[in-house]
């Protein structure tokens, strides 16, 4: 899985629809290997984008689940720690 995709369900407040496509953009890049790609492609790719990122909203919006929300700030300060503790090893 791409790195730069992150989790986007059970989060208080809920993935906006800018995290939505901004994971679909990545999620695109990664499987068509473009990071940005031709203009013969351009059409193909935005609406790759478009389509993921619809199912992808639909997917976050139907899930469910007993777990207690999680708070972005901090779930990225725990990824942060995770960080510093890995590359520290190195």
């Amino acid at each position: 899985m791409c790195k730069n995709i992150r989790p986007l369900f059970n989060f208080d407040p809920p993935a906006s629809d800018e995290e939505v496509r901004a994971a679909s953009v990545q999620f695109v890049r990664k499987i068509s290997g473009f990071t940005a790609p031709s203009k013969a492609n351009q059409d193909a790719f935005n609406r790759a984008i478009d389509e993921i990122a619809n199912v992808a909203r639909k997917l976050v919006d139907e899930l469910e689940t007993n777990a207690p929300k999680k708070n972005r700030e901090e779930e990225a300060a725990k990824a942060k720690a995770r960080a510093a503790e890995r590359y520290a090893r190195a």
